[in-house]
């Protein structure tokens, strides 16, 4: 059985729909076209931030390959002020730090690479950045300070940067005079497979010496 006899009830029962659900329905349509026309404008402004950016991060690397400190230093600080949410805002924060620590300002390339690690979207990046601020720590005497910031590291989290911890967990117990515990950290590196031959050299410096034997009576 239809539920509609006829056409014209139908058509009158359409038109009774049509007259309650108008206004929601004429809403949802220019809600929908608003959204899609902010996302698309974002979208493009995303672009154009990375592109600027782009433009930006490889003048930056034209400056520091013809050492111009000052112009590269002007913009790895401009580029993570400008375009904070782009990667290259957190490559800055490295080149940064590097052209500091050859200005031999040690202090305030400790401070860009920690603003990096708090910054950086990556873990690579968050790695590479805490194992460059531990080196200027070694350098400057802050041996517990780095134990510190290696303890704090997930293990879990630093797999392809555990052999560069460990090198430099055993460079910090050298400095510390806690041999047996360098000696260790260097064995843990070599284990990982991923060691610097340089690790083996430190190793055989803190090698324990030979015990002479007892000569019989």
């Amino acid at each position: 059985m239809a539920i509609y006899d006829t056409e014209e009830e139908q058509l009158e029962q359409l038109k009774k729909w049509w007259e309650a659900n108008q206004t929601s329905l004429i809403v949802g349509v220019a809600t929908a076209l608003v959204l899609v026309a902010s996302w698309n404008m974002w979208q493009n402004h995303q672009t154009s931030q990375r592109s600027q950016a782009s433009q930006m991060y490889q003048q930056m690397l034209e400056s520091a390959a013809k050492d111009n400190s000052e112009s590269t230093e002007k913009l790895a600080e401009r580029l993570p002020t400008e375009f904070a949410s782009t990667a290259y805002a957190n490559y800055a924060h490295l080149q940064l730090a590097k052209v500091k620590v050859q200005k031999g300002d040690l202090e305030g390339a400790k401070a860009v690479l920690k603003q990096a690690i708090q910054t950086a979207d990556s873990e690579p990046l968050k790695h590479v950045a805490r194992l460059r601020l531990i080196q200027l720590m070694l350098a400057t005497g802050q041996y517990e300070q780095g134990l510190q910031l290696i303890a704090e590291v997930d293990p879990a989290k630093a797999e392809g940067f555990s052999a560069s911890y460990d090198e430099l967990q055993g460079d910090l117990y050298v400095a510390l005079d806690r041999i047996d515990e360098a000696r260790s950290a260097y064995q843990s590196a070599i284990r990982t497979g991923q060691a610097t031959p340089l690790t083996q050299f430190k190793l055989d410096d803190v090698a324990a010496p030979a015990v002479a034997p007892t000569a019989a009576n």
